[in-house]
Protein backbone atom coordinates (compact mmCIF):
# COMPACT_ATOMS: atom_id res chain seq x y z
CA UNK A 1 0.00 0.00 0.00
CA UNK A 2 1.76 3.20 -1.19
CA UNK A 3 1.30 6.19 0.95
CA UNK A 4 -0.56 8.07 -1.11
CA UNK A 5 -3.48 5.48 -0.91
CA UNK A 6 -3.27 5.77 2.31
CA UNK A 7 -3.88 9.28 2.28
CA UNK A 8 -6.75 9.19 -0.32
CA UNK A 9 -8.68 6.85 1.83
CA UNK A 10 -7.59 8.64 4.99
CA UNK A 11 -9.26 11.80 3.47
CA UNK A 12 -12.79 9.99 2.79
CA UNK A 13 -15.83 10.31 4.73
CA UNK A 14 -17.49 7.02 5.28
CA UNK A 15 -19.84 7.29 2.71
CA UNK A 16 -16.96 8.06 0.15
CA UNK A 17 -14.96 4.98 0.95
CA UNK A 18 -18.20 2.85 1.11
CA UNK A 19 -18.58 4.36 -2.67
CA UNK A 20 -14.56 4.20 -3.80
CA UNK A 21 -14.55 0.35 -2.14
CA UNK A 22 -17.62 -0.68 -3.88
CA UNK A 23 -16.91 -1.89 -7.30
CA UNK A 24 -13.58 -3.67 -5.75
CA UNK A 25 -16.21 -5.27 -3.25
CA UNK A 26 -18.31 -6.21 -6.46
CA UNK A 27 -15.29 -8.16 -8.35
CA UNK A 28 -14.86 -9.86 -5.24
CA UNK A 29 -18.28 -10.98 -4.72
CA UNK A 30 -17.97 -13.30 -7.49
CA UNK A 31 -15.97 -15.67 -5.74
CA UNK A 32 -16.95 -14.74 -1.77
CA UNK A 33 -20.40 -13.51 -2.23
CA UNK A 34 -21.41 -10.19 -0.24
CA UNK A 35 -19.44 -10.90 2.56
CA UNK A 36 -16.93 -9.94 4.81
CA UNK A 37 -14.26 -11.98 2.74
CA UNK A 38 -14.97 -9.70 -0.38
CA UNK A 39 -14.83 -6.52 1.93
CA UNK A 40 -11.25 -8.27 3.26
CA UNK A 41 -9.98 -8.73 -0.26
CA UNK A 42 -11.33 -5.06 -2.01
CA UNK A 43 -9.17 -3.55 1.01
CA UNK A 44 -6.04 -4.85 0.11
CA UNK A 45 -6.99 -4.79 -3.54
CA UNK A 46 -7.40 -1.14 -3.33
CA UNK A 47 -4.79 -0.43 -1.09
CA UNK A 48 -7.04 0.71 1.73
CA UNK A 49 -6.53 -0.48 5.39
CA UNK A 50 -8.70 -3.71 6.33
CA UNK A 51 -9.63 -2.38 9.66
CA UNK A 52 -10.89 1.15 8.06
CA UNK A 53 -12.70 -0.69 5.73
CA UNK A 54 -14.19 -2.58 8.09
CA UNK A 55 -15.16 0.69 9.99
CA UNK A 56 -17.01 1.77 6.63
CA UNK A 57 -19.26 -1.57 6.49
CA UNK A 58 -19.53 -2.74 10.50
CA UNK A 59 -21.39 -5.86 10.94
CA UNK A 60 -25.21 -5.82 10.88
CA UNK A 61 -27.66 -8.44 11.79
CA UNK A 62 -29.62 -10.07 9.11
CA UNK A 63 -27.60 -9.14 5.78
CA UNK A 64 -27.56 -5.69 7.05
CA UNK A 65 -23.48 -5.62 5.98
CA UNK A 66 -24.15 -7.40 2.66
CA UNK A 67 -27.05 -4.53 2.03
CA UNK A 68 -24.87 -1.89 3.01
CA UNK A 69 -22.55 -3.15 0.24
CA UNK A 70 -24.64 -3.83 -2.38
CA UNK A 71 -26.50 -0.22 -2.19
CA UNK A 72 -22.61 1.38 -1.98
CA UNK A 73 -22.00 -0.36 -5.53
CA UNK A 74 -25.55 0.95 -6.55
CA UNK A 75 -24.58 4.20 -5.82
CA UNK A 76 -21.15 3.76 -7.84
CA UNK A 77 -22.67 2.54 -10.61
CA UNK A 78 -24.90 6.07 -10.38
CA UNK A 79 -22.72 7.88 -10.11
CA UNK A 80 -20.86 6.28 -12.95
CA UNK A 81 -23.90 6.66 -15.21
CA UNK A 82 -24.03 10.38 -14.44
CA UNK A 83 -20.62 10.98 -15.26
CA UNK A 84 -21.17 9.55 -18.19
CA UNK A 85 -24.11 10.55 -19.52
CA UNK A 86 -25.13 13.73 -17.76
CA UNK A 87 -28.08 15.49 -19.16
CA UNK A 88 -27.12 17.80 -21.73
CA UNK A 89 -26.08 14.70 -23.64
CA UNK A 90 -29.20 12.95 -23.24
CA UNK A 91 -30.94 16.01 -24.40
CA UNK A 92 -29.70 14.95 -27.91
CA UNK A 93 -31.69 12.15 -27.99
CA UNK A 94 -35.45 10.64 -28.19
CA UNK A 95 -36.84 10.26 -24.66
CA UNK A 96 -36.96 6.44 -24.82
CA UNK A 97 -33.23 6.53 -26.22
CA UNK A 98 -32.58 8.00 -23.01
CA UNK A 99 -33.66 5.40 -21.15
CA UNK A 100 -32.38 2.43 -23.12
CA UNK A 101 -29.00 4.35 -23.42
CA UNK A 102 -29.36 4.65 -19.19
CA UNK A 103 -30.65 1.05 -18.64
CA UNK A 104 -28.03 -0.31 -21.40
CA UNK A 105 -25.17 1.75 -19.90
CA UNK A 106 -25.56 0.07 -16.12
CA UNK A 107 -26.30 -3.33 -18.09
CA UNK A 108 -22.34 -2.83 -19.29
CA UNK A 109 -21.41 -1.85 -16.15
CA UNK A 110 -21.71 -5.51 -14.71
CA UNK A 111 -21.31 -7.66 -17.98
CA UNK A 112 -18.30 -8.42 -16.60
CA UNK A 113 -19.39 -9.83 -12.89
CA UNK A 114 -23.31 -11.44 -13.77
CA UNK A 115 -22.15 -13.53 -10.62
CA UNK A 116 -22.00 -10.79 -8.74
CA UNK A 117 -25.35 -9.58 -9.71
CA UNK A 118 -26.44 -12.58 -9.47
CA UNK A 119 -25.74 -12.92 -5.55
CA UNK A 120 -26.85 -9.42 -4.98
CA UNK A 121 -30.25 -10.08 -6.57
CA UNK A 122 -30.55 -12.92 -4.02
CA UNK A 123 -29.42 -11.17 -1.42
CA UNK A 124 -32.15 -8.03 -2.02
CA UNK A 125 -34.39 -10.40 -2.27
CA UNK A 126 -34.77 -11.88 1.47
CA UNK A 127 -37.78 -10.62 2.72
CA UNK A 128 -35.99 -8.41 5.29
CA UNK A 129 -34.12 -6.34 2.51
CA UNK A 130 -37.36 -6.26 0.57
CA UNK A 131 -38.09 -2.77 1.29
CA UNK A 132 -34.35 -1.21 1.40
CA UNK A 133 -33.98 -3.21 -2.11
CA UNK A 134 -36.82 -1.59 -2.90
CA UNK A 135 -35.77 2.01 -2.09
CA UNK A 136 -32.71 1.76 -4.16
CA UNK A 137 -34.09 0.66 -7.00
CA UNK A 138 -36.46 3.58 -6.85
CA UNK A 139 -32.90 6.14 -6.54
CA UNK A 140 -32.06 4.96 -9.57
CA UNK A 141 -35.07 4.70 -11.59
CA UNK A 142 -35.15 8.40 -9.99
CA UNK A 143 -31.71 9.56 -11.32
CA UNK A 144 -32.58 7.95 -14.90
CA UNK A 145 -35.33 10.25 -14.99
CA UNK A 146 -34.15 13.55 -14.06
CA UNK A 147 -30.96 12.79 -16.25
CA UNK A 148 -33.62 12.22 -19.38
CA UNK A 149 -35.36 15.59 -18.22
CA UNK A 150 -37.88 14.80 -16.14
CA UNK A 151 -39.64 17.30 -14.08
CA UNK A 152 -43.06 16.19 -13.15
CA UNK A 153 -44.38 16.36 -10.28
CA UNK A 154 -48.33 14.81 -10.15
CA UNK A 155 -48.64 11.00 -10.05
CA UNK A 156 -46.87 10.74 -13.42
CA UNK A 157 -43.24 11.21 -11.39
CA UNK A 158 -44.20 8.15 -9.52
CA UNK A 159 -45.74 5.62 -12.02
CA UNK A 160 -42.53 6.73 -14.26
CA UNK A 161 -40.27 5.69 -11.99
CA UNK A 162 -42.28 2.74 -10.54
CA UNK A 163 -42.59 1.32 -13.86
CA UNK A 164 -38.70 1.90 -14.76
CA UNK A 165 -37.51 0.19 -11.94
CA UNK A 166 -39.64 -2.52 -12.73
CA UNK A 167 -37.98 -2.39 -15.94
CA UNK A 168 -34.53 -2.57 -14.84
CA UNK A 169 -34.95 -5.11 -11.89
CA UNK A 170 -36.78 -7.53 -14.51
CA UNK A 171 -33.79 -6.69 -17.12
CA UNK A 172 -31.18 -7.69 -14.29
CA UNK A 173 -33.10 -10.82 -13.95
CA UNK A 174 -33.01 -12.01 -17.56
CA UNK A 175 -29.49 -10.71 -17.87
CA UNK A 176 -27.58 -12.83 -14.91
CA UNK A 177 -29.77 -15.66 -17.15
CA UNK A 178 -28.56 -14.56 -20.54
CA UNK A 179 -25.87 -17.17 -22.28
CA UNK A 180 -25.91 -15.38 -25.33
CA UNK A 181 -23.52 -13.41 -27.46
CA UNK A 182 -22.77 -10.32 -25.72
CA UNK A 183 -25.94 -10.72 -24.00
CA UNK A 184 -27.75 -10.07 -27.04
CA UNK A 185 -31.01 -11.36 -25.73
CA UNK A 186 -30.91 -9.18 -22.63
CA UNK A 187 -31.33 -5.84 -24.89
CA UNK A 188 -33.48 -7.38 -26.99
CA UNK A 189 -35.62 -7.89 -23.92
CA UNK A 190 -34.91 -4.57 -23.07
CA UNK A 191 -35.85 -3.14 -25.94
CA UNK A 192 -39.41 -4.95 -25.95
CA UNK A 193 -40.01 -3.54 -22.44
CA UNK A 194 -39.47 0.27 -23.34
CA UNK A 195 -41.12 -0.77 -26.49
CA UNK A 196 -44.18 -1.82 -23.61
CA UNK A 197 -44.26 1.59 -21.96
CA UNK A 198 -43.83 4.29 -24.80
CA UNK A 199 -47.08 2.62 -25.87
CA UNK A 200 -48.91 2.61 -22.74
CA UNK A 201 -47.30 6.32 -22.20
CA UNK A 202 -49.15 7.01 -25.53
CA UNK A 203 -52.35 5.67 -24.28
CA UNK A 204 -52.31 6.60 -21.18
CA UNK A 205 -52.03 10.25 -22.62
CA UNK A 206 -55.15 9.66 -24.74
CA UNK A 207 -57.26 8.27 -22.00
CA UNK A 208 -56.33 11.12 -19.71
CA UNK A 209 -57.38 13.86 -22.14
CA UNK A 210 -60.51 11.96 -22.81
CA UNK A 211 -61.33 11.58 -18.81
CA UNK A 212 -61.22 7.66 -19.15
CA UNK A 213 -60.31 5.63 -16.72
CA UNK A 214 -56.54 4.54 -16.93
CA UNK A 215 -55.72 1.03 -17.28
CA UNK A 216 -54.26 -0.97 -13.88
CA UNK A 217 -51.09 -0.19 -13.80
CA UNK A 218 -51.03 -3.17 -10.77
CA UNK A 219 -52.08 -5.75 -13.92
CA UNK A 220 -49.24 -3.42 -16.27
CA UNK A 221 -46.22 -4.30 -13.34
CA UNK A 222 -47.29 -7.25 -13.13
CA UNK A 223 -46.88 -8.47 -16.71
CA UNK A 224 -43.56 -6.24 -16.80
CA UNK A 225 -42.11 -8.07 -13.85
CA UNK A 226 -43.73 -11.79 -15.17
CA UNK A 227 -43.29 -10.96 -19.30
CA UNK A 228 -45.14 -13.40 -21.63
CA UNK A 229 -42.10 -15.69 -23.42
Amino acid sequence: MTDTARADFADMTLDELRVALAPDIAASAIFDGWNETALVAAAEMAGCDVDIAKLAFPPKPLNGRSMDMIEAWVTSVDQAMEAEWPAERLAELKIRERIRELVAFRLKAVEDIDEAVRRALSVMAMPQNAPRALQIGWRSADIMWRLAGDTSTDYNHYTKRTILAGIYSATLAYFVNDDSEGKEKTYAFLDRRIDGVMRFEKAKAKFTNRDIELPSLTRFLGRLRYPSK
